[in-house]
């Protein structure tokens, strides 16, 4: 699931090559204070549809922000605890995975190939966020956390997997952090 696009050329940016890491960056430093991307319904429904993710309007006006906005504190206070070997509190994602409701459907496509896709129950802000509750279950569970990493640059809050092939990555993204490192190293040789 790699990605390197942004819904806008300011972000969101999708550069974790993980898609509960993605959510949580829609938070992030931009011109040295926090800035989150997240800030109407509309917000959470596109970031949802670029992720991948079917996704429809449902509750009253801010529901869905207030309950995206939640699920990514507890995916980053969750990921955060991980990384630094804490006791993991799993009640919060618990009560959002068992809000999801799903079912497996099987189609063709008019030939010999058939597929099997995870269908969502939409009818629910949680319900419309159930995949990246279980996406972060799956990173918690299953992710090797040797290589999911926050970037480097002092200033960057982004988090990252590292799926590269020698696991040396330090940057986010090097067009975001790595180039502004490199002229940095550069000034301050000169």
């Amino acid at each position: 699931m790699t990605t390197s696009t942004a819904t806008r050329p300011d972000g969101p940016w999708f550069i974790a090559d993980e898609r509960a890491l993605d959510f949580i960056n829609t938070l992030a430093m931009a011109e040295h204070s926090p800035h989150d991307f997240l800030q109407s319904d509309e917000d959470v429904l596109l970031w949802l549809n670029h992720a991948g993710f079917a996704a429809a309007a449902v509750g009253e006006p801010g529901e869905l922000l207030a309950a995206a906005r939640a699920l990514r504190t507890t995916i980053r206070e969750l990921v955060t605890a991980k990384k630094r070997g804490e006791m993991l509190a799993l009640n919060a994602l618990n009560t959002w995975l068992a809000q999801a409701q799903s079912y497996l459907q099987i189609s063709d496509d008019g030939g010999k190939t058939l597929s099997v896709e995870r269908k969502y129950k939409l009818t629910t802000p949680q319900q419309v966020l159930a995949p990246i509750a279980e996406n972060a279950a799956y990173l918690l569970a299953e992710g090797e956390f040797a290589y999911v990493r926050q970037c480097e640059h002092p200033e960057c809050t982004l988090w990252f997997y590292d799926k590269t092939k020698a696991h040396r990555r330090r940057w986010c993204s090097m067009a975001l952090c790595g180039n502004r490192a490199k002229v940095a190293r550069f000034r301050a040789k000169s």
